[in-house]
């Protein structure tokens, strides 16, 4: 499952998503995470999926694969659902367990939030998996610009963010051969009790604390020997370019907002 982890992974392509001007996939995902609550019904909730599954094609990413790669998220959807299910009281009654009752309106809301959760991880992936940390670092950066007025330091900000991207496979691999040295030495965390596989977990965690503490030591280190001192002054040798094809994707993003709120109950 380690192995399979997407997020903050970068998947080389020449798909129009992977051409699209990272300022603009910003600004397209922060706009769909407000319009998803747009949704409100069985129609609006099924232009979601459709929407997100067209965007999924147009990336040229197989669905199986970011599919495979959220398993670890597939726990809170379900939970989500659950959560939903028991503790939500409207509609008419669809299942009496004797101690709780499950009605019709805390399953069809159950359904819609989990929808919304999935979309929107999905959406999110599909930007990392299309763009590289350095042009989300710039494209944050160039986004939060006029924020410098009031003295944020949007440069150091941004780099933050893509370090925290750029590590996330790293240390997931780190753990996958954390993992298997390990069960190589007897250590079993997959079968028994919980009680003993929590324990078994500990081993796992303090190597891998450690890992992580030397990798950002190293980090900066590296950065200090080659004179990183801040954003001031420094220049990119990639530059964003921002074309027709990004100001359509987002004119294409609020045209369907436009038909959710006209859809909307």
């Amino acid at each position: 499952m380690l192995e399979k982890m997407i997020f903050g992974r970068y998947i080389p392509g020449d798909s129009i998503v992977h051409r699209i001007d990272a300022r603009a996939k910003l600004v397209f995902v922060f706009l769909f995470i407000a319009i998803v609550f747009l949704a409100n019904n069985w129609i609006t909730y099924g232009l979601l999926i459709v929407f997100t599954l067209t965007i999924v094609a147009v990336s040229g990413i197989r669905f199986y694969f970011i599919v495979s790669g959220l398993k670890p998220v597939l726990f809170l959807l379900v939970f989500t659902f659950l959560l939903h299910t028991f503790f939500t009281k409207e509609g008419t009654v669809l299942l009496d367990l004797g101690f709780t009752e499950i009605y019709t309106g805390g399953v069809i809301q159950g359904i819609f939030i989990a929808i919304r959760f999935f979309v929107l991880v999905v959406m999110t992936t599909i930007l990392t998996l299309t763009t590289t940390p350095i042009s989300i670092t710039d494209a944050l950066e160039l986004l939060l610009n006029p924020l410098k007025k009031i003295k944020l330091p949007v440069h150091e900000l941004a780099l933050m963010m893509s370090i925290s991207l750029r590590f996330i496979p790293t240390l997931m691999d780190e753990t996958d051969k954390i993992m298997k040295a390990q069960m190589a030495r007897g250590s079993d965390m997959t079968t028994g009790p919980f009680k003993e596989r929590m324990k078994a977990v500990v081993p796992l965690l303090i190597p891998l604390f450690v890992s992580a503490f030397k990798r950002a030591e190293d980090l900066a280190t590296a950065m200090e020997v080659r004179g990183y001192k801040g954003g001031e002054g420094r220049t990119r040798y990639r530059q964003l370019d921002w074309n027709l094809r990004d100001t359509v994707a987002i004119l294409l993003l609020l045209v369907f907002a436009v038909g959710l709120f006209l859809l909307r109950s």
